[in-house]
């Protein structure tokens, strides 16, 4: 039996969402980020290491990375679900977007949310002027910047089909969903970029992606 080591409001809602898809049992071991740093409680050390989320045992196996997670839960249990076939173009762009999406995407989005929580940090009043005009200048010259890059890329990704790797729905797009539901999150993701908009609409309306929803429970993206 595979059981999904979850973290409240983290990666680990996608692996739940891709289970649900394939509809291949699981249990939940559910952890809560400490409220004051958001940080993964020290008990996720116990199984895994780096003590992150998601983390997966599947009996003997202990496997971590959303990406690697992934790959192994359609490679063992799709059945050719989910996954184009391979030698296709479909199947190159697969796995692209499932590399792109941590690879790429998720780096300045990491360093948004790190300037955006940088001003409200703990430090000498008379400091904080100053670290709050570094921040907002770093977002401004480098990090929006990078932002609408990445975002541009992706709205114009879509153009052709309505998922990432082709016409048809696959695990490349639950891998997907946290980078675009983060950048929904920052004001990345409205009108300006309405494929984007759609995909989302598309992938919510999802009955596997409600039900993990439930399993999982709330689910709000750090801002």
């Amino acid at each position: 039996m595979i059981t999904v080591h979850h973290l409240n409001n983290s990666r680990s809602q996608r692996v739940l969402w891709l289970l649900e898809e394939l509809g291949v049992p699981y249990t939940i071991r559910h952890y809560q980020r400490d409220p004051a740093t958001m940080l993964a409680p020290p008990e996720l050390r116990q199984v895994h290491p780096l003590g992150f989320s998601p983390v997966i045992t599947d009996g003997t196996a202990t496997l971590a990375e959303s990406g690697a997670i992934i790959e192994y839960l359609v490679e063992r249990y799709g059945g050719g679900r989910l996954i184009p076939p391979a030698g296709t173009p479909q199947r190159l762009r697969y796995t692209y977007w499932l590399h792109y999406a941590e690879g790429s995407a998720m780096p300045p989005l990491l360093l948004s949310l790190v300037f955006r929580r940088l001003p409200q940090g703990p430090m000498p009043f008379f400091m904080r002027p100053l670290v709050r005009g570094i921040a907002q200048k770093v977002r401004d010259k480098f990090v929006d910047p990078r932002l609408r890059v990445h975002f541009d890329y992706m709205e114009g990704e879509l153009a052709a089909n309505d998922w990432f790797a082709g016409p048809e729905f696959s695990a490349a797009d639950i891998q997907m969903s946290f980078p675009i539901e983060a950048g929904q999150a920052r004001g990345m993701v409205d009108a300006r970029r309405p494929r984007l908009a759609a995909w989302l609409e598309r992938i919510h309306a999802r009955p596997a992606y409600r039900r993990a929803l439930e399993q999982g429970g709330p689910f709000e993206l750090l801002s």
